[in-house]
């Protein structure tokens, strides 16, 4: 008996030590030994962008989670196409996508002090963190240790980024997919409080919604007429902002817009749809958020963590756009 608890706890002891040979998991400070410097140099570099275009904080926030919620988060939106495969960036969600540069600065910066050691998604999900803390939104934790995926295809874009045309039920199986709930989708959906939005993304809300010339009845028709101004039927260039009057500043003031039928996307009125979702929406249309930062550093920590590559799997991609 003694013998076999021996031989148990070696087997045990073993396994330990595999794992933590292999890094398996996230956690904080990753790199405080490999290289130090890596979250301040990338901190710099992306506040060398932001601090003359605010508007890169919704491009990198919106970024991650495109990453995120395909193929996990492995930097996978991050890989450009080559003659013999199309990537997630060429995907109709992702052709709207800025801020590229930004991270293949980051990346480059960082690889001249430590080559080879901090992966590139990694550096978008340090990014994303940073940029949003820069137009006053929240600071979350940021656990590191992902590796960059060597896989990326169109069709797994398409096949699950949410829809800006979809309904509730749609909206919370694709979060429930990826392991969030009905709460993360309604405190997610506040990223819209940055950014701007093509009118290509919400046009048919405002033009011939049920084939008779009409405009969705869900959107505030006030707000139908003010947008008609700036959208015309077949402008698929022109952008408006998500938030109106504070869309370069992270706050709250998104969730008073949907409460008031003046989301600009279906995907942003559905949250009125669902009795958990619109409840969060109400508790955040008042008061100025009173929970929305800390929510939304919760759930982006949870996002943060889908399905990522640590340990052995994937790689450490010398250039964000290029498996090695």
């Amino acid at each position: 008996m003694a013998s076999t608890l021996k031989c148990l706890s070696l087997l045990v002891l073993a396994f330990l030590v595999i794992d933590a040979a292999n890094g398996q998991g996230l956690k904080l400070g990753f790199y405080s030994k490999t290289c130090p410097k890596a979250e301040a140099i990338i901190h710099k570099t992306v506040a060398s962008y932001v601090s003359y275009n605010p508007t890169f904080a919704a491009a990198l926030l919106r970024m991650h989670f495109h990453d995120c919620f395909v193929r996990g988060c492995d930097g996978s939106v991050l890989l450009n196409s080559t003659s013999t495969n199309q990537t997630e960036k060429a995907a109709i969600p992702n052709l709207s996508v800025r801020g590229w540069s930004i991270i293949d600065a980051a990346k480059a910066a960082v690889e001249k002090v430590c080559p080879g050691v901090v992966s590139c998604a990694d550096i978008l999900a340090l990014s994303a963190r940073d940029s949003v803390a820069m137009i006053k939104g929240p600071w979350w934790n940021v656990p590191t240790g992902r590796r960059d995926g060597r896989v990326s295809n169109i069709a797994d874009a398409f096949a699950n980024l949410p829809a800006p045309f979809a309904n509730v039920t749609a909206l919370k199986a694709s979060f429930a997919s990826k392991g969030l709930d009905a709460k993360d989708l309604a405190i997610l959906s506040g990223g819209h409080t940055i950014g701007v939005a093509a009118c290509a993304g919400f046009s048919q809300r405002l033009y011939n919604f049920t084939g008779k010339g009409d405009s969705d009845p869900l959107l505030d028709s006030e707000y139908v007429a003010r947008l008609k101004l700036k959208c015309k039927p077949t402008d698929f260039v022109t952008t408006a902002e998500m938030d109106p009057g504070s869309f370069k500043t992270f706050d709250s003031s998104y969730y008073k817009l949907v409460s008031k039928r003046r989301g600009l996307f279906t995907s942003d009125a559905a949250l009125l749809d669902d009795p958990v979702t619109k409840a969060y929406v109400r508790s955040q249309a008042i008061n100025n958020g009173p929970t929305f930062f800390k929510d939304f550093s919760v759930s982006m920590e949870k996002m943060g963590a889908i399905e990522v590559l640590t340990g052995n799997a994937g790689e450490i991609r010398k250039h964000c756009a290029f498996i090695n």
